[in-house]
C-alpha cells in the first residue's frame, strides 16, 4: 500500500504541479488513512469497502477532528483511489458516490483597521529583525499574500519603481499584486539597509526575507513573529499567520472594492471562496448597525 501511495504522490508532483504544501497534505492524509486500514486488519487496498472509508471518517470526527479537516481527507482518499483504478492497480473504487462529510463554513477573523495599524506598529524599526518584521507586516496588508508566498518571495520578485511584487502561488501560478505606497517605502528601506546585515556571509542573496541563520525565513518563523507583535500590540483575538490576509480582503471589500479584483490579488481561482469575505463585511455592517443605531436596540 505504500509503494502505491509512493506512486501517486509522485504523480501529482510531476503531472498536475501542485505546490508543496498541497503535496504534503495528500501525503499526510492517505498515510493516515492507510495505517488505518492496516490498523483494521486489511493488508491490501482491494479489500478495501466504502464502509473501511466511513469508518475512518467517523473516527476523524470522534478525535475531534476539524469538518474542513474531514473533508480534505475524504478528498484526498478519493483521488487516491481514483488514480488507482486509472491506473489499473485497483478494479474498483469504493469511495464512488460517496458524499463528502458537511463542510461547515466559518467566517474568517479579521482585525479591525485600528488593530492592523497598532499589529503594523509594533517592530522597533532601529533593530534589522524590527525593520524586516516591518517590511513582511506592511507588505502582508498591502498586498494580501498568503504566508508561504510571502517566505518564498525574492528581492527580485518586488518592483518598488513600478509599486508591484510578482507573486507565485498556488499550482506555481504567478500573479501580479499592486504594492501600496507605504509598504513600498519600508521594503526600499529593508533591502538598502538592514537586509545586508541579516546576510551577513551568507551566499544566499536571492531570499526577500532573512532569518537570523542568514538563510531564507520559515512560515514557522513567521507565525512566531506574528504571535509575538499580536501580543505587543495587546491585540485580544486569535492571530495566525493568515489574519493580516483576511484582514486585506476584508478591509477592500468594506470600503467598495471590486470582488472580481480582489479575487485576482487573493489568486483564488473560483470567486465563490472570495465571496466569504461578503459575508464578513455584511456581519460587520450589522455589528455596527446594532451598535450605533438609535433606535436599533429597541424593545
Amino acid at each position: 500500500m505504500k509503494q502505491q501511495l509512493l506512486i501517486f504522490i509522485q504523480y501529482v508532483s510531476v503531472e498536475k504541479g501542485l505546490a508543496q504544501n498541497t503535496l504534503e497534505s495528500y501525503e499526510r492524509d492517505i498515510t493516515q488513512y492507510l495505517e488505518f486500514v492496516e490498523k483494521s486488519g486489511i493488508t491490501q487496498l482491494k479489500d478495501t469497502k466504502k464502509l473501511t472509508i466511513q469508518n475512518y471518517l467517523l473516527q476523524l470526527k470522534k478525535l475531534g477532528r476539524a469538518s474542513s479537516s474531514i473533508t480534505r481527507s475524504m478528498v484526498s482518499i478519493r483521488s487516491f483511489y481514483q488514480f488507482l483504478v486509472r491506473e489499473r492497480m485497483l478494479e474498483l473504487d469504493p469511495s464512488l458516490n460517496m458524499e463528502s462529510p458537511r463542510l461547515v463554513k466559518r467566517l474568517p477573523k479579521v482585525l479591525s483597521i485600528q488593530e492592523v495599524e497598532a499589529l503594523l506598529e509594533a517592530p522597533e524599526t532601529s533593530t534589522p529583525y524590527g525593520m524586516r518584521d516591518k517590511a513582511m507586516l506592511e507588505l502582508l496588508y498591502a498586498t494580501g499574500i498568503r504566508v508561504s508566498e510571502l517566505v518564498n518571495l525574492n528581492a527580485g520578485h518586488v518592483n518598488l519603481g513600478m509599486g508591484f511584487v510578482r507573486c507565485i502561488g498556488k499550482g506555481s501560478k504567478e500573479r501580479i499584486i499592486p504594492l501600496g505606497r507605504i509598504a513600498a517605502k519600508w521594503l526600499n528601506e529593508y533591502l538598502q539597509i538592514m537586509r545586508r546585515q541579516l546576510l551577513r556571509e551568507s551566499k544566499l542573496d536571492d531570499a526577500l526575507f532573512i532569518n537570523h541563520l542568514g538563510t531564507r525565513l520559515t512560515r514557522q518563523g513567521f507565525w512566531k513573529i506574528i504571535k509575538k507583535y499580536g501580543r505587543e500590540a495587546q491585540i485580544l483575538k486569535e492571530i495566525t499567520p493568515h489574519t493580516l490576509r483576511h484582514s486585506f480582503a476584508t478591509h477592500l471589500l468594506d470600503n467598495g472594492a471590486d470582488l472580481r479584483a480582489v479575487q485576482e490579488m487573493l489568486g483564488h481561482a473560483d470567486i465563490s471562496t472570495t465571496q466569504i469575505y461578503t459575508h464578513v463585511s455584511k456581519t460587520r455592517m450589522k455589528e455596527v448597525y446594532n451598535l450605533t443605531h438609535p433606535r436599533a436596540k429597541i424593545e
